[in-house]
């Protein structure tokens, strides 16, 4: 038996993602933003309500994505619910940050995986802005590769269950991805 439950849009799991970008005295600030995905392989879309973050990308249009990971949650649940307005949650949450190799944006070392990016767009919405950027590099930490690729079991990237505002963590394999199906041929 199935339930109605109306006009109510659950796309998951969706990444965790941390925006992270300069203010304009050039100091570093995160922001969890979890309605994120990819357009393409170079280009990713985010969701955003007026932030410090898109102030802060209005002046300058380059920033970072990290992929919060298990071993980040607590600190990546508090870049989602403290204002960079009031508080350095980087110096709080006791994060390291350097300027990106491609952008003018900081990379925090304690995020394995991170995209440097530069806007597309940024886009007014009914609901605050809709982010278009174009990533121009991926720098990873070597202890989440295998064979020279990211190994999500080891990175234990956190997803957020929309449906239980939950998260959830990503890394079993279950098949081979373009040749299970394989079998119904």
């Amino acid at each position: 038996m199935r339930k109605n439950f109306g006009k109510k849009t659950i796309i998951t799991p969706l990444p965790v993602v941390i925006l992270g970008t300069y203010d304009e005295n050039g100091i570093p600030n995160a922001m969890n933003a979890a309605w994120a995905g990819q357009i393409d392989a170079h280009q990713i879309i985010v969701s955003l309500s007026k932030h410090k973050t898109t102030d802060n990308l209005e002046r300058c249009p380059e920033f970072t994505v990290s992929f919060a990971t298990r071993a980040t949650v607590t600190a990546s649940d508090y870049f989602g619910i403290e204002s960079g307005r009031k508080v350095n949650k980087i110096e709080k949450a006791g994060f390291h940050a350097h300027k990106g190799d491609y952008v003018n944006a900081p990379v925090f070392d304690e995020y394995p995986l991170t995209l440097e990016c530069k806007v597309v767009e940024l886009k007014p919405d009914t609901d605050g802005y809709l982010l278009i950027g174009e990533t121009v590099n991926m720098t990873v930490d070597e202890s989440i590769l295998t064979d020279g690729k990211v190994d999500l079991g080891k990175m234990e990237p956190i997803l957020f269950d929309s449906a239980m505002n939950k998260y959830r963590v990503a890394g079993e394999i279950v098949a081979d991805a373009f040749k299970e199906g394989m079998k119904l041929r």
